[in-house]
């Protein structure tokens, strides 16, 4: 089903996004999208854990995959800026499918510790490649007004897919091995790649636009945007201290409960069950937040917590407390989060979101899998408490230097004469 082009009635897309028959299909599979993934954060960190017992090779394979996720996503905008976006989301979903169904396959005669060394790479740059074109179809779903409720509806759908998913994977765990765990993750990407072949996707892009560039021409489309766009720019500087220092997260806080606290898989899936919650609770509120508040104190507000919050955890010595400090965190990651995305598309041009989403993550993202193993190394040689509060600390330290950025504007949206930019053909009025 090709993209709906650009003069077809919008009727359908005027819509809030709980009523859009399109946008709800694609907010069905990224739910059960999630769910499976929910399963895959907690295994994959289990079955090495389980075979070597080491939190240092936890944060390589979690720094292995993060690297190859930075290569995939500097070319993954100029493929998303080219080809069909719901073809390369179905593939994206049934690549990752097959790669994630190697593990238990696998499993079945042995553990093979090697083997994830080369699927979760692997399935990390597809992963990357679907992160980009995401971005790029929510604007093609629904008008630019909806984009920041839109954006916080899907979060807060995902996150409560991560209450149920992070339960029941420490659960099926706990009975039947984390490689079980990761089998119900790859199921769940087939299921996503069918309800994604009936969502019609609204084409913005005209064909002037789609004239291809040189590859050297692209891959710099994107940078060349982000350098254009003050706090677009100021963003991905910031963002590049906050992902070295949160990258290793997961894998710190499920050290701390097994090996700190003593505690079983059931427990991990509970802590980040809990956490799931306070990331609904995040993408609930960031529309408000950001309409009442502004961009910049809403974004800036949520670093300081997020600091907060890590300088906790490693401290924490019962598991209710890591579960409150981990949903704290988790719901200021959500709303800063759902707030730069959402000024991306508000402020990109369609036929270069894919390229500034790509340019934007590989930049911000490029020194986080450095960061990932440096914070689990250091948390085996010193401990999680020291490390958790040294990062907590230099995160109070990155919203500090935001105020000093564009960054605390409250609406970057706006162009300088103050009315409302378009990156597209302008979207219909809507009533709240």
């Amino acid at each position: 089903m090709p993209e709906v082009p650009d003069d077809e009635p919008l009727m359908n897309r005027s819509r809030p996004p709980r009523r859009n028959r399109d946008f709800g299909l694609f907010w069905v599979a990224q739910t059960l999208s999630v769910i499976g993934d929910s399963f895959a954060l907690i295994a994959l960190p289990l079955l090495v854990l389980h075979e070597t017992g080491s939190v240092a090779q936890m944060g390589l394979l979690t720094a292995v995959a993060g690297a190859a996720s930075v290569v995939a996503g500097v070319f993954a905008g100029i493929v998303v800026d080219r080809v069909d976006r719901r073809k390369l989301l179905i593939a994206c979903d049934l690549g990752r499918m097959a790669l994630y169904g190697l593990i238990p396959l696998m499993w079945a005669f042995g553990p093979q510790v090697w083997l994830l060394y080369v699927v979760l790479p692997l399935a990390e740059a597809v992963g990357m490649l679907f992160s980009v074109t995401y971005v790029t179809v929510v604007r093609a779903l629904v008008p630019g007004d909806r984009i920041t409720e839109a954006n916080g509806r899907l979060n807060a759908t995902a996150a409560a897919a991560g209450v149920v998913g992070p339960l029941c994977a420490g659960v099926v765990a706990a009975w039947f091995g984390p490689a079980a765990a990761v089998g119900v993750d790859a199921a769940s990407f087939g299921v996503s790649a069918a309800c994604l072949a009936f969502v019609r996707f609204r084409n913005r892009t005209s064909a002037q636009d789609r004239v291809r560039l040189t590859l050297g021409k692209d891959l710099l489309a994107g940078v060349s945007f982000l350098r254009r766009h003050p706090v677009l720019r100021a963003l991905t500087v910031l963002l590049s201290f906050f992902s070295f220092l949160t990258l290793g997260l997961n894998d710190l806080l499920i050290y701390h409960l097994k090996h700190d606290l003593g505690r079983g898989d059931s427990t991990v899936g509970t802590v980040f069950a809990a956490g799931a919650l306070g990331t609904i609770t995040g993408a609930l509120l960031v529309a408000r937040f950001r309409r009442r508040l502004g961009f910049g104190a809403t974004w800036i507000g949520a670093v300081a917590v997020c600091a907060v919050a890590v300088a906790g955890i490693g401290s924490a010595r019962s598991v209710p407390g890591v579960a409150a400090l981990t949903a704290a965190f988790l719901c200021c990651v959500g709303i800063a989060g759902t707030c730069s995305m959402s000024l991306r598309q508000e402020v990109t041009p369609d036929h270069l979101l894919g390229r500034v989403t790509s340019a934007f993550w590989t930049l911000h993202y490029s020194a986080a899998p450095a960061g990932a193993a440096l914070l689990t190394w250091a948390a085996q040689r010193h401990g999680t408490a020291p490390v958790c509060l040294a990062a907590g600390a230099s995160l109070l330290l990155t919203a500090a230097l935001a105020l000093l950025t564009p960054v605390r504007r409250s609406r970057p949206e706006l162009p300088p004469s103050g009315r409302t930019a378009s990156a597209g053909p302008p979207a219909p009025s809507v009533s709240p």
